[in-house]
């Protein structure tokens, strides 16, 4: 019979891509990861990973280890949430979240808010930790459980899957907005909070966030679908200077609408898109790991945020 624990290991070795960083993970020293992988491969009968050149990698019978291992595991952690719901430890414990920026202003400050006024903190009751990362980064450290919950988001011109072992679930869809100054918008004849057609602003200066971001790629998509290909003057990816670069007339930019700054900065003009782009913000967790009570209990007033924060934004951006 194979030993779970092996599995683990071999899990861990998958994730983290070599032995020494698989064995910081699961605090033990690189031999012992040696001697437990030498000794599943003396269980299973066939090799579970071949050396190149100074790193292991997986054979194609590790692999397939590991994908039953995902099963395996995520059933284990399963059963431990439910024995933990069962002794009742929803209102403690400690829920690392990692979130993007404007989810971490408009949710996870909120959040924080509602998790404070149901106990103290510093009584032992439920403790959260925040790190602020862009989606990809988040789900690569949910995948190395260095975080519990990962808030990230997608667009409808650039969808985002979650990796294997994990699952997700939706807060929120909000509309991407065009942004001008007004004094723009009126010289093209775009009436105030009025359509947009994309392909009107082809030769019109841009302003994006950096290239690192899935924003950046969403704005070349979406522009790239009008038929050109963005100008772009500035780039910052603090939403906040956009929004300022566009009231001081610097050009155009598309803002999620949770982004919008609580105090527009200067005179700004908000559009729909004629084909609408939306960005769906969900959030992500290890398969097994939802059940958990604070877990679940914290994606439940993320849930209740999220729900409360979507009518004022409409109305802030209406």
């Amino acid at each position: 019979m194979l030993d779970v624990r092996r599995l683990r290991i071999l899990q861990y070795l998958a994730t983290y891509g070599t032995v020494a960083a698989a064995a910081r993970a699961l605090h033990l020293t690189a031999p012992a990861i040696s001697q437990q992988l030498s000794a599943l491969e003396r269980e299973v009968g066939l090799p579970v990973v071949e050396k190149q050149g100074r790193t292991l990698r997986l054979t194609a019978v590790g692999e397939l280890l590991v994908s039953h291992a995902e099963i395996v595991l995520s059933d284990l952690a399963a059963a431990e949430s439910d024995l933990e719901a069962i002794r009742g430890g929803g209102g403690r414990g400690v829920v690392r979240i990692a979130a993007f920026a404007s989810a971490a202003r408009r949710l996870i400050a909120p959040l924080w808010k509602r998790v404070l006024g149901a106990g103290d903190q510093s009584g032992g009751a439920l403790t959260l930790e925040l790190v602020e990362q862009e989606p990809d980064v988040a789900l690569e450290t949910l995948r190395r459980r260095d975080v519990d919950l990962a808030v990230v988001h997608g667009y409808t011109v650039l969808p985002r899957d979650v990796p294997a072992g994990c699952e997700q679930t939706r807060l929120l869809e909000e509309p991407v907005l065009l942004a001008l100054h007004p004094d723009r918008a009126v010289r093209m004849g775009i009436a105030p909070g009025g359509t947009v057609d994309l392909a009107r602003l082809s030769d019109t200066p841009w302003l994006t966030p950096g290239r690192e971001t899935s924003c950046y790629e969403m704005i070349q998509r979406a522009c790239g679908a009008a038929g050109f290909v963005p100008s772009i003057r500035s780039r910052s990816s603090d939403f906040s200077v956009l929004a300022a670069l566009v009231a001081a007339g610097a050009g155009a930019a598309l803002l999620p609408r949770m982004t919008l700054p609580d105090v527009m900065p200067g005179p700004i003009s908000l559009h729909p898109l004629l084909h609408p782009v939306s960005r769906t913000v969900c959030t992500a967790s290890r398969s097994g790991t939802s059940g958990r009570p604070d877990i679940r209990h914290v994606a439940e007033l993320l849930r209740q945020t999220a729900a409360g924060t979507a009518p004022v934004l409409q109305e802030a951006t209406g």
